[in-house]
């Protein structure tokens, strides 16, 4: 064997290695004032964890993982007297790997304007969530239609209606 194949029988190996080498899936929280934070799912669970069960399309299912609340609070928000006239023009938006984006307004989120839970979860049924719907996704208890429950979410973004 020439020396040049056997390099080349090295790289494609390392490039294999690296291939199979999974990056962890993150989830990117953006705030108000340029703040931003990058979430494992093991950061997640060090936040206090919760349990929620619901009806998935006619199915009981349980849920595990955290609050949003908890997740939001890693970057500034519009919360406050500060934004006592201005805290209702601002939205979340939720976005998942293929495109999919729901938006919640923020007197949905922000417990001065109600008290709502909505989950990030991590685990259905005591498993991790499968790879079609997590590692990451919204779980809104009591909404009839599950159309804002985001699976496989990348990122949620606090923006203002200008």
């Amino acid at each position: 064997m020439s020396m040049t194949f056997v390099k080349m029988i090295g790289v494609f190996a390392v490039l294999v290695s690296v291939a199979l080498c999974q990056v962890p899936a993150m989830l990117t929280v953006q705030g108000i004032g340029g703040t931003s934070a990058t979430l494992s799912v093991s950061d997640l669970s060090k936040l206090p964890q919760q349990t929620v069960k619901v009806t998935d399309h006619g199915t009981p299912a349980t849920f595990e993982g955290v609050l949003l609340t908890d997740v939001l609070a890693k970057v500034d928000l519009p919360v406050g007297e500060k934004f006592h006239s201005t805290g209702a023009s601002y939205f979340m938006v939720a976005e998942a790997k293929d495109g999919y984006r729901a938006v919640f307004a923020w007197a949905e989120l922000d417990s001065s304007f109600v008290d709502k839970a909505v989950y990030v979860v991590t685990k259905r049924d005591g498993k991790p969530l499968s790879d079609k719907d997590g590692p990451f996704q919204l779980v809104v208890p009591g909404e009839k239609r599950t159309a804002r429950w985001v699976r496989q979410v990348t990122a949620l973004r606090i923006r203002q209606a200008n």
